[in-house]
């Protein structure tokens, strides 16, 4: 049997896969319109793009008890029968290419506690981790509901879109006004139309990224991928800004860390560390990061230049929910900033 790929993520600390061949895309969890007259593991729907889509709790379809939605939270969209669905889960890991042999599709109930296994296909056994892999068509139960709460929507979309604010009151009661902002912004940004899109030519996609309590801009269109450092070898006698190496997948990944060139302070990077894997012509780099936000469209009119010094890898700032989002020249770092990315030395 030929091999298939499947996304994996986390749902209460479990390791979950879903058939990558469903998946349109994925993005931070943005503010939600609830619907009071929806099952309890839809927690709203989102404008996409002039698309309404509903969200189901994979958590809650599982049967786990409700948990607050945090910031770092995502929603996978997928695609089934021509319906946009969105999935809730915890954390996005990795596509994994599992091979038939290491799945089981008979001894569930040991160990799945707690786990409703109605909705698992199989388990998957990869090195250390156990992956639940979870039957895309039964998950979407009742698919004329589904049809039937988009079209009610649709006729009262004027009215609802007044309602966000219950979002917060029953899936994000702690959410302080900062987090309730940035909810708010990812919402703008994913509702804003395809023409807009089109037709909006100086936008520019930048990956926003925290190293400490600053806020960074990352081009997106040099990232791979973000993910967490899983594994990590010490490489002697080499600089300081390079880390180690990391098996992402049978690649070999070089960790540069950039922090000093951009005369941040240092703290030390660990298996658990977050990172974002950047391509830079032919050089793959992966960066270490403390923190992963979301990806915002700012307007190429809106970065504003600095000058030449110790901002000198720096396109510019721009503003970023009342706070100043500084935009990194990736190019300029690896190109012209005397780093070695070299994993010989």
């Amino acid at each position: 049997m030929k091999n298939k790929e499947y996304l994996t993520f986390r749902i209460h600390n479990l390791l979950y896969g879903i058939d990558a061949d469903v998946i349109q895309e994925m993005f931070p969890l943005p503010e939600l319109i609830p619907i009071t007259e929806a099952p309890s593991d839809i927690i709203g729907i989102l404008l996409l793009r002039e698309q309404i889509v509903p969200i189901v709790h994979i958590g809650v379809l599982l049967d786990y008890p409700l948990k607050d939605c945090q910031l770092s939270d995502y929603v996978i969209v997928v695609l089934w029968k021509g319906l946009q669905i969105g999935l809730l889960v915890h954390e996005v890991n990795q596509v994994l290419e599992l091979d038939a042999t290491v799945i089981e599709q008979e001894t569930f109930f040991g160990l799945i506690n707690h786990v409703n296994a109605a909705f698992i296909a199989g388990i998957a056994k990869v090195k250390s981790d156990t992956i639940l892999l979870l039957n895309f068509e039964k998950l979407i139960r009742q698919p004329d509901a589904l049809v039937t709460l988009i079209w009610d929507a649709e006729s009262q979309l004027d009215r609802i879109t007044a309602f966000t604010s219950f979002f917060y009151d029953l899936y994000c009661p702690n959410a302080t006004s900062e987090e309730r902002a940035i909810f708010k912004q990812r919402a703008d940004n994913l509702r804003q139309s395809v023409q807009d899109l089109k037709f909006t030519t100086n936008l520019i996609p930048l990956a926003v990224i925290g190293f400490g309590k600053e806020y960074f801009g990352f081009e997106l269109e040099l990232i791979q991928e973000f993910t967490d450092i899983r594994n990590l070898t010490p490489i002697p006698c080499c600089p300081k800004h390079i880390i180690g190496n990391m098996n992402l997948r049978g690649e070999i990944i070089t960790l540069v860390d950039i922090r000093n060139i951009l005369n941040l302070s240092i703290t030390p990077v660990k298996v658990g560390s977050k990172a974002v894997v950047v391509q830079i012509d032919d050089i793959v780099a992966g960066l270490p990061v403390d923190q992963v936000f979301e990806v915002v469209y700012i307007n190429s009119a809106e970065i504003i230049p600095l000058p030449t010094g110790n901002k000198q890898y720096l396109l510019g700032t721009a503003p970023f929910q009342e706070k100043t989002l500084s935009v990194i020249d990736l190019r300029k770092i690896f190109i012209n900033g005397e780093l070695e990315v070299n994993e010989e030395v």
